[in-house]
Formats: C-alpha cells, structure tokens, sequence
C-alpha cells in the first residue's frame, strides 16, 4: 500500500533526444529522466467538492467529488495543459521538438 505522500506523487516520465551516430543514416537521439509532480488536496467544500492542483504546474488544477476522482481528473487536466496547441504558429511551421511523457503513479 502507498504511503499517504506516495498517493500525492505523480510521476512523469520525459524522454529527450540525445545524439547517437549510425553509419549512413546522420544522427539519432534518446534520453530519459523522471520528474516527481505532487497533487495537493483542498478539503470538501460545502457542496462536497475536492479541489486537486498540481503544485508545480500552475493552472493543473480539477475537482472531483472523491479523492480519487479529483485525483483523475487533475491528471486529465495535466496531459490537457502538456498538449501542444495546434493553433500555435511553431507547431504548425514544425519548429518543434517532440518530448514523450509518460504520466504514472
């Protein structure tokens, strides 16, 4: 069973490029490292309602009306904020560097 700071933990999982050469095909690139993202928990308000925010993340934040709930949904809302907007003049120009992330806990 989790600890009760293990339960507030989010980890995500960023692979990066790194350069390695192969012989007649140029460069090709991988690199991973975790970041720990903590969940902080409002108490209910009057209407029964959990707040969860991402600490590290301002903006990340959801409800739920069970810890657990709260829990999914501030995780939905943290993949949300993570996506590229495809509106952004980078993206649709490709200047862009794709990150993988891996979102557990």
């Amino acid at each position: 069973m989790k600890d009760r700071d293990d339960a507030n933990v989010v980890e995500l999982t960023v692979r990066r490029p790194r350069r390695f050469r192969y012989p007649g095909n140029g460069y090709r690139e991988a690199m991973s490292e975790k970041l720990r993202l903590t969940i902080a928990y409002e108490e209910p308000d009057d209407a029964g309602w959990i707040v969860a925010r991402v600490i590290e993340v301002p903006g990340a934040l959801s409800q739920g009306r069970t810890r657990k709930e709260a829990r999914e949904n501030v995780i939905d809302a943290l993949r949300l904020m993570l996506s590229p907007d495809d509106d952004d003049a980078s993206v649709a120009a490709g200047r862009i560097e794709r990150l993988d992330l891996i979102l557990s806990g």
